[in-house]
């Protein structure tokens, strides 16, 4: 039977990662180019984030012009992800390994692992500040306005024109692929769209549909009436105190505002509650692009919306690594691992013997974070 394992373990573990690799979406559209060595839960990575710097003029001198002063920025990505997936396999299914194929349930656990990671991913949306669309409405019904909308949005907040990726959920997907720029192949050029349902390269992003794309409900306390209070605020803040006279609820991260009629959007960054004529301070990002005067009102989104995304893939980063090795020679457990290039995946495939019974336990340690909100924009949907 040992041998059986150890012929078993190798091949299990490669089907799995192709398996795994076939069914994630999130970890393959954003930037995992991270080194892999083990690590254990709470780990933390530091991300480097470039400074913007300014071309200046040459102006020929004996004396050597002075470099530019810039101030590093650091993102942390806590690889507070760890998830495995269990199941036991019969004789059948072990001869089924070795002839190369994945067996129905190890697939389902590998299936399960890709949908808890595409779920974690998506969670960090809550940092994006650029919403376009009509909470509540999904996108695309007949028209392609809304994808220009946040097409606009990422390049006003000074997005990178190549990497795009436009990710949505199942409904945006059903409307986008009834339009007949998207849908036929004489005036999309190819038959991805009749053939196999793909949208492909469109409008500078690459289109993918996810069924996990989660939905954000605003915080209770929001309502209309909300305006910044007896302290009002400086260009550059970033916490604003606001009151109302009727109001009271909760303000959650994530939610979105803007101010006094101007264009420029705002998420809420840590969580605060709202009592009927107290002011409260909230926190946002990014900061204030001016000033605001005392008793400027307030636009807030209050209405849930499914949150698809419009983003460059440095917008997000997503770490995996491998957790160190604890087989223990003789008690019946042993572990192997391997990465994944494209999805920056490691997968660790656990074999353990009790109770007359094996069990194969597929695991991922990783961490995701959203390290520049400016590189990324919701589109609102139903």
């Amino acid at each position: 039977m040992a041998n059986t394992i150890d012929n078993v373990v190798p091949k299990l573990l490669a089907q799995g990662l192709m398996a795994l690799r076939e069914n994630v979406m999130m970890p393959r559209l954003v930037n995992n180019s991270y080194t892999t060595e083990a690590a254990q839960l709470g780990n933390v990575i530091n991300i480097p984030i470039p400074s913007a710097l300014a071309a200046t003029n040459v102006i020929p001198s004996p004396t050597p012009a002075s470099n530019q002063d810039f101030s590093p920025i650091v993102a942390l990505v806590t690889l507070d992800f760890w998830k495995e997936s269990t199941f036991q396999l019969s004789d059948s299914d072990m001869l089924s390994v070795q002839e190369g194929t994945i067996p129905m349930q190890a697939s389902e656990a590998v299936k399960s692992l890709a949908n808890a990671v595409d779920d974690y991913i998506l969670s960090k949306h809550v940092g994006i500040f650029g919403l376009a669309g009509v909470p509540g409405t999904a996108p695309f019904n007949a028209s392609l306005n809304m994808a220009v909308s946040a097409r606009q949005l990422l390049a006003e907040q000074l997005a990178p024109i190549s990497d795009r990726r436009f990710v949505i959920d199942p409904t945006a997907d059903a409307n986008l692929l009834l339009n007949s720029n998207i849908l036929q192949f004489d005036q999309r050029g190819d038959q991805g769209g009749i053939i196999r349902g793909t949208i492909g390269t469109k409008l500078g992003f690459d289109w993918f549909m996810d069924q996990n794309i989660t939905t954000f409900t605003p915080g209770t306390g929001w309502v209309t009436g909300y305006s910044a209070s007896t302290v009002a605020g400086v260009a550059a803040d970033v916490t604003l105190n606001i009151t109302n006279t009727t109001a009271s609820g909760t303000v959650l991260v994530g939610d979105i505002f803007t101010i006094n009629g101007a264009t420029q959007q705002y998420a809420v960054t840590a969580a605060a509650t709202a009592s009927a004529t107290v002011p409260f301070a909230i926190s946002f990002n990014p900061a204030l692009a001016s000033a605001v005067a005392t008793g400027a009102a307030l636009t807030v989104i209050a209405t849930a919306y499914t949150v698809n995304l419009a983003f460059h893939r440095d917008a997000f980063a997503w770490a995996s690594r491998p957790l160190a090795d604890a087989s223990i020679p003789g008690l019946g457990v042993s572990f192997q691992s391997v990465s994944d290039p494209v999805s920056g995946i490691t997968l660790r495939l656990e074999v353990s013997r009790q109770y007359k019974q094996t069990t194969f336990s597929y695991d991922i340690l990783g961490g995701a974070n959203l390290i520049r909100p400016e590189l990324a924009v919701i589109l609102a949907g139903q």
